[in-house]
Order: C-alpha cells, then sequence, then structure tokens
C-alpha cells in the first residue's frame, strides 16, 4: 500500500484556494484573513462530550434554495442556529464516486473546513461506496468492482489516506474518523462480507485504521454498526474483528427506535446495556454516532434524546450525534428535527442544552387494533390487513431502508372495523422495506420483504 505524497506549503495553499473557492465565492475572502499557519495546526480533540449532527445534506438543500430559521424567525447560518442549540461536532459522509457530486472529497473538504472554522470538532464517515452504505447495502465503488482483494485494500488505504490528507491540507484534522457505515455484516462485498469473509472485512478495518493514523495519529478510528439494542450482534462482529487483529479506537452505534421497532425508552436502555458491554468486553471507547426521531413529535424526540444523552454519558460513552436533524421537506426524510411549517428548530434539539419538553405519552396499543401483513415474503403483491376499534384518521406508509418513502397506501378518517389494502410494488426492485401504520393511539413498523 503506498502513502501519498505530503504537499509543500505553497502547493497547499493553492490547494485550499481551489478547494473552497469551487464552493463559496466568500471563503476565498475569508481565509485572505487568516493566517495560513493557522490553517495547517490541527486541533486537538479534547474530552468534552460531543453534541452532534450530522448535517452531510446541507450543502445540497442549500444549493437547492432551502433556508433555516431560529426560533425567533430569523433567517441563519443553519451551523449557527445547531451551535446554539449545543450542537459542538459535525458529521459528514463521503462517497468515492457519488453521481452527482454531493458527498465526495471536494464537497467534504468545503463542508469540513467550513465546520471546523466555526470551532466544530468534526467526523468523517467513509461509506466506502458511490452510494449509502448500510446493513443491507455495502456495495463497492465502481472504480473498484473488478479489483482482487490485495487491490481492494489498496484502493481503500489510498481512498481514505487521499481525503484525510486533503482535509490535513486546509487545516482540518478530524476527531474521529468511520471506515465503513453500519457495517453489520461487513463492507465492500462479497469480499468483506463478515459472514462470509471475516478475516476479509478484518484486514478492511485494519487497513483503514492503518491509513487514518499514517495522516495524523490523533485521529480516533470508529467501526459502526446499526441496532444499538442488539447486543448479540455487536459481540459477534467485533469478537471476529478482535480475533483476525483488526484495529479500532471507539465503537459507533445507530439508536432509532423507528428502526428497532421499540419504544424510545427500551430502546435506549438495550443501547445501554449494549455500550456497557462493549466497554467492558474490549476494553474499548462507545459513542452514538446516529440518532433520530419524527420531526412530527417533538416532545417525544426531545425526551428520548435527554434519555439517551443522558444513559451514553452514565454508561462512559463519548456522545451522541443526531442524524440529519436539519432536514425538513426533503427526500421523504421524517427524522429530522426542523418544522417543515416554520422552517425553525423543534423543541427535540432542545436535549442538547440538556432543557427538558414538557413530555407526553408514547403512542401505546389500544387492545382491538391489529396489524398484519401476507404474504411476507412476497410477489408480486402484498396484503396489509388491519382492525380499527374506533374510527381513526390513520396513515400507512412504505419506506425503503433509506427512509424514503416508496408508497402511501392510506391516508384519512376510516371507520372502525376490519380493513385492508393491496400493495403492488410494481418497478420497485427486490429487498427490504418497511410498512408503517399510524394513528393517534396505535403506532407500528414492520418488515417485508420483495422478492423477484
Amino acid at each position: 500500500m503506498k502513502n501519498c505524497s505530503m504537499k509543500t506549503g505553497q502547493s497547499r495553499k493553492s490547494e485550499i484556494m481551489s478547494l473552497l473557492s469551487s464552493f463559496a465565492p466568500f471563503a476565498k475572502s475569508i481565509l485572505m484573513l487568516v493566517p495560513f499557519s493557522l490553517l495547517i495546526t490541527p486541533l486537538k480533540a479534547g474530552a468534552q462530550f460531543a453534541n452532534g449532527a450530522d448535517v452531510s445534506w446541507l450543502h445540497q438543500m442549500e444549493d437547492y434554495g432551502y433556508v433555516f430559521k431560529d426560533n425567533y424567525g430569523v433567517r441563519r447560518d443553519c451551523l449557527d442556529i445547531l451551535k446554539e442549540k449545543g450542537i459542538n461536532a459535525l458529521r459528514f459522509r463521503v462517497w468515492v464516486n457519488p453521481p452527482g457530486g454531493y458527498c465526495n472529497k471536494r464537497d467534504v473538504a468545503y463542508m469540513a473546513h467550513r465546520a471546523d472554522s466555526m470551532g466544530f470538532k468534526v467526523m468523517i464517515d467513509f461509506h466506502c461506496s458511490d452510494t449509502w452504505a448500510d446493513p443491507s447495502h455495502q456495495t463497492k465503488p465502481v472504480a473498484w468492482q473488478n479489483d482482487s482483494l490485495p487491490k481492494l485494500l489498496t484502493d481503500l488505504y489510498n481512498h481514505v489516506y487521499n481525503v484525510l490528507d486533503t482535509l490535513k491540507s486546509i487545516g482540518v484534522v478530524p476527531a474521529w474518523v468511520q471506515i465503513g457505515n453500519e457495517t453489520n455484516d461487513g463492507m465492500l462485498w462479497p469480499d468483506g462480507r463478515a459472514s462470509t469473509h471475516m478475516a476479509n472485512f478484518a484486514k478492511m478495518i485494519d487497513t483503514g485504521y492503518a491509513a487514518a493514523k499514517a495522516v495524523d495519529s490523533s485521529i480516533q478510528v470508529i467501526v459502526h454498526l446499526s441496532n444499538g439494542h442488539d447486543d448479540a450482534m455487536y459481540r459477534w462482529i467485533f469478537d471476529g474483528l478482535k480475533s483476525y487483529g483488526a484495529r479500532w479506537d471507539i465503537i459507533g452505534m445507530s439508536v432509532y427506535p423507528y428502526w428497532a421497532n421499540l419504544p424510545w425508552a427500551e430502546d435506549d436502555s438495550l443501547a445501554q446495556i449494549t455500550m456497557k458491554d462493549m466497554i467492558a468486553r474490549y476494553n474499548k471507547k462507545v459513542m452514538v454516532v446516529e440518532a433520530g426521531y419524527f420531526y412530527y413529535d417533538p416532545i417525544n424526540a426531545n425526551q428520548y434524546l435527554l434519555d439517551l444523552i443522558a444513559k451514553t454519558k452514565e454508561a462512559g460513552g463519548l456522545g451522541v450525534f443526531y442524524w440529519e436533524p436539519e432536514c425538513y421537506n426533503w427526500q421523504g426524510y421524517q427524522l429530522g428535527a426542523w418544522d417543515p411549517k416554520t422552517e425553525e428548530p423543534t423543541v427535540a434539539l432542545d436535549a442538547f442544552l440538556g432543557k427538558s419538553a414538557t413530555p407526553v405519552k408514547q403512542p401505546k396499543s389500544i387492545k382491538g387494533y391489529g396489524f398484519y401483513i401476507y404474504p411476507n415474503p412476497f410477489n408480486p403483491n402484498t396484503t396489509i390487513e388491519y382492525d380499527l376499534p374506533t374510527p381513526s384518521v390513520l396513515s400507512i406508509v412504505i419506506y425503503n431502508v433509506m427512509g424514503e418513502r416508496v408508497a402511501q397506501l392510506v391516508s384519512g378518517y376510516q371507520n372502525e372495523g376490519k380493513h385492508n389494502v393491496v400493495w403492488t410494488p410494481g418497478h420497485l426492485a427486490s429487498g427490504v422495506y418497511f410498512c408503517r401504520f399510524t394513528s393517534e393511539n396505535f403506532l407500528s413498523t414492520r418488515k417485508i420483504i420483495l422478492l423477484k
């Protein structure tokens, strides 16, 4: 594996100007006012608890004309608003060669510099793909598709090194770096699929670790899994990585009651059990690198976050990151923390200031509700059957694994009694989908699998 050569001071400054001026007309003029020595002097990460937010969509949203207001209705920079809400760290995903350019190296360099210049700590999340990587998708970048394992490891090393070296050249040394995103079954499939090639997956994690440390030894390397409530899955992955000699500094987890299909209090408690077990079992630090709740239920979102932050601190965790709180009316995403009507942050984010909104009880099942899907798995269609004990306003929505709404099956008032609706996906691809049933007194999500 090769190290990318370090640049001279003059060539670094030229690259800074090129990177920043391509994104923000004002960035270049601001940069000229700052002594260059400050731009190449990395700040060391302190012990402060990370009140974090992943805002990887922000630049694209701004380009599409989205505006952000504070709670006084004043239009401002979204990052300023987040800082006032107690956010002190920002996370950015990086893809290898994404269509459209957002979340590529140049975009991430612009956003990371913007965040760093405002005093935020920075986390970089390497998906190691041209698009989303998650428990159901770990697709190789197109440029790496036909590479053998040794070449894949070189590709991975050079990608991580090059991105981080570029950031360092503009004065940004990330506090944390993820190698892979939600790697419940490894990464860069099929070569790095943990269930079939754990040794290969371990080599990939260790390769990314080596590349990050080669750029700056202060960078803390994270291995990230979803489903923080599933301690057994965490043990399986990290026992495997340890047995094959992989190195990492922090165990990262996602804690989403929505995806876990659990009440938030239960999901938080199970995640805390996992945190404590990971610290004791592997003598490693832990961090919640993704969390989120419904934007339209801000009171419960606030209570959920307060509880998760408290439980993470009690377990000895390093921080909690909210995933894309700035989202509103954006690609169907439902777990942001911004009000689409006012364009202002909801009280959910007050949790990072330690402020509690008025608590309310979570929706509970009322005896007589029913929610069934059959067949499952299915092709070409499936039936959603449900019972209403009382007349209700309800919604039945289908989401893909990225949280994007792909079908609205029911929306509105219905009488009590038995009902059913048939879903025919048509052109949608095979895979995992989620059917969400919401009414005033009942909330449930079912996983469904389309096989073609």
